[in-house]
């Protein structure tokens, strides 16, 4: 178990108990791919974040799992329908639900369990933890139709690459950090520092993703090298790369991303060939020590100092 887990073992141990709980339906489609979901495995960093800020901050009383288990729920949705758009075939080391139940399930599924977050949200009865959570699913939606309509687009940029990855990634890191400080009716300077804390540590975390797409062990990685490429998106590493390759160099990523993965051994031998990958991990190390410095705004405690390992973790993590 990585350090930073061992300060929320029991509590995590109780989310995952909860995530069973709250998958049950009377429909055994349901149940089935929430099963397949929950032995797929995964991280479960985002809910990690809520259980650490609200223990940051002083006692949560409880309702802090129900939090953690809010923001997976919500997470695990958005990973469903993702793979729904982006046809993918393996996360986590095994073929996705929409591979193995069809898009159908996959999306009606997601919806379930954004409607079963809804459902735990009331539970909670915190208005203000709610309006931040219904405005986070909203804007990873937003960004989500972004990503959509900026495929297959070889001229995207950098700032508006990094608006997605804000929307679709560091938005619910973001969330869960602040929901957490929140729940325990944190001062608003802790609320905020840990806002600014989920922020970097999830944009941290996307920029890191993002070399791994080209650089990661594929076992390890849990999914298809290029991935990216093969959908036709534009990530930070090839558009550092687009912007200092050679003429014919530029034509042929530009066809690729056209083409949605034409060339990708090509294109990903130019990647790692160039500078892109150390660029965007400095960028994510930029991330990170951002999201350290608004941690000195909490008071010491041994889930201040998870989460201080949680931003380490983020960028030098290899899977």
């Amino acid at each position: 178990m990585l350090p930073f887990l061992e300060v929320v073992k029991p509590d995590l141990e109780a989310v995952n108990q909860l995530i069973v709980a709250e998958l049950g339906s009377e429909v055994e489609l349901i149940e089935e791919v929430g099963r397949y979901l929950i032995k797929a495995g995964g991280k479960r960093l985002r809910p990690v974040v809520a259980l650490l800020a609200a223990r940051s901050c002083g006692d949560p009383g409880g309702h802090h799992i129900a939090l953690a288990t809010v923001v997976e729920l919500i997470h695990t949705a958005t990973l469903l329908h993702d793979d729904v758009v982006d046809t993918s075939e393996l996360r986590r080391g095994r073929t996705t639900a929409n591979h193995e139940y069809g898009n159908a399930a996959s999306v009606l599924v997601g919806d379930f369990l954004y409607s079963r977050a809804f459902q735990l949200m009331v539970r909670i009865g915190d208005m203000e933890v709610m309006r931040v959570l219904a405005d986070t699913t909203n804007t990873i939606s937003e960004g989500e139709v972004q990503q959509l309509l900026n495929a297959g687009n070889p001229e995207l940029g950098s700032a508006d690459y990094a608006e997605v990855v804000r929307k679709k990634t560091a938005v619910l890191f973001q969330a869960a950090a602040e929901t957490g400080a929140l729940l325990c009716g944190a001062a608003t300077h802790l609320v905020t520092a840990l806002r600014d804390y989920g922020h970097h540590l999830g944009m941290a975390f996307q920029l890191i993703d993002d070399v791994l797409d080209y650089q990661a062990d594929a076992g390890q990685l849990g999914k298809n090298l290029g991935d990216d490429l093969a959908e036709g998106k534009m990530t930070l590493p090839l558009i550092r790369t687009l912007a200092e390759a050679s003429p014919a160099q530029a034509q042929t990523i530009r066809s690729a991303i056209t083409e949605r993965g034409g060339n990708l051994a090509a294109i990903v031998a130019l990647v790692r060939a160039g500078g892109a990958l150390d660029f965007t991990r400095d960028q994510a190390r930029d991330h990170a020590a951002r999201a350290q410095a608004a941690l000195g705004a909490l008071p010491d405690s041994p889930a201040r100092a998870a989460l201080g390992e949680l931003a380490e973790f983020a960028v030098n993590r290899e899977f």
